[in-house]
């Protein structure tokens, strides 16, 4: 349940009447907007009266809401979120961030690919210190190594670092070392416990969708995050598992649109895996460019060929320059103001 609060209610009078809902055993989540406040009321509202919260001064409208998702929820907060991922990069609410980098740090080589990526025009860092590999002979990391490299990167270039977590064990080690993101994979993303720990830390979560996800189950493997106290999140679409055979996954391009919709939360969009492939990578950029994702997450690397991981998808630096040269004019394009004839 929504509680649409009155421009003329004091502080005073907001806090009375969060204080008079929590004494009932509810929860509340405060949006203030530049217009509205909005207060969600969370928990079986069944029990409260919508017609008793409309006869008090304060309170202009009263709404259900019928979805289980309630902080990720767009009704409880009409707001676009905007998340500091660190060094004054920020995403949602008009940012758009690019997150570029290898699938995998491999190495010293690292500090090469991130200075390619940083001239091409990305914002942050991506790459995996932690693989979780289909098979476990695959190259599965260089683990903790791997993020001091990553943050030895980051604090050279000034970009913020995201890194996949795999063990709700290695958060406290990713909060130690500083990681600006922590991104929840695919293989993770009903994984609850994760879910829950990385909920109980204030660093911003990247969560990508599962493989045969839908967009209700990833708006709920959010909620999990946030009710745990963690209010940035950033949602992926990374394609979903389908009949087709073409490409490594279906990439969901309507899903962009959908989220925006639903939810107040960032949507980035990954072309690298929803495609597998790099001649699908940046056609896929540009089409979730277009339909308004608020960030996107590329592989690059120096030598794609000789990547210990995902080789296929890799852009090389000369790719990459080029995909951010169009993906400049299609965001130039996208958020223009038409005039009129």
């Amino acid at each position: 349940m929504i509680a649409l609060v009155k421009q003329s209610a004091t502080d005073e009078q907001l806090a009375q009447f969060i204080a008079w809902i929590e004494d009932r055993g509810f929860k509340t989540h405060v949006s203030k907007g530049d217009h509205d406040t909005v207060v969600g009321i969370i928990g079986d509202t069944t029990q409260i009266d919508p017609f008793l919260l409309e006869s008090m001064s304060i309170i202009e409208r009263v709404q259900r809401v019928s979805e289980p998702f309630k902080k990720a929820n767009r009704k409880f907060h009409p707001q676009d979120t905007v998340i500091d991922c660190g060094y004054g990069v920020r995403v949602g609410g008009g940012h758009f961030v690019v997150m570029a980098g290898p699938c995998a740090v491999e190495g010293t080589n690292l500090f090469e690919i991130a200075k390619m990526a940083k001239r091409a025009g990305a914002t942050m860092l991506r790459g995996g210190a932690y693989k979780p590999r289909t098979s476990p002979y695959s190259f599965q990391g260089m683990g903790a190594v791997g993020l001091d490299l990553l943050l030895e990167a980051s604090c050279q270039l000034e970009m913020p670092v995201v890194s996949e977590i795999m063990d709700p064990r290695d958060v406290q080690l990713f909060c130690d070392k500083g990681v600006h993101v922590m991104q929840i994979g695919a293989r993770n993303a009903q994984n609850f416990t994760l879910l829950k720990e990385v909920g109980k830390t204030s660093t911003p979560v990247l969560l990508k969708r599962g493989m045969s996800q839908t967009l209700d189950e990833l708006l709920m493997a959010a909620e999990y995050v946030m009710s745990e106290g963690n209010p940035n999140v950033m949602l992926c679409e990374r394609g979903v598992r389908t009949f087709e055979t073409r490409t490594r996954n279906t990439f969901d391009v309507n899903a962009i649109p959908v989220l925006k919709h639903l939810s107040h939360l960032p949507v980035i969009a990954d072309p690298s895996h929803a495609t597998g492939y790099t001649r699908y990578v940046r056609p896929a950029a540009y089409a979730a460019t277009a339909a308004g994702a608020d960030g996107l997450e590329i592989e690059v690397h120096d030598c794609p060929s000789k990547s210990y991981s995902d080789a296929a998808q890799a852009l090389t630096g000369e790719q990459f320059a080029d995909a951010m040269t169009r993906i400049r004019l299609i965001r130039r394009a996208v958020t223009a103001t038409l005039e009129e004839e």
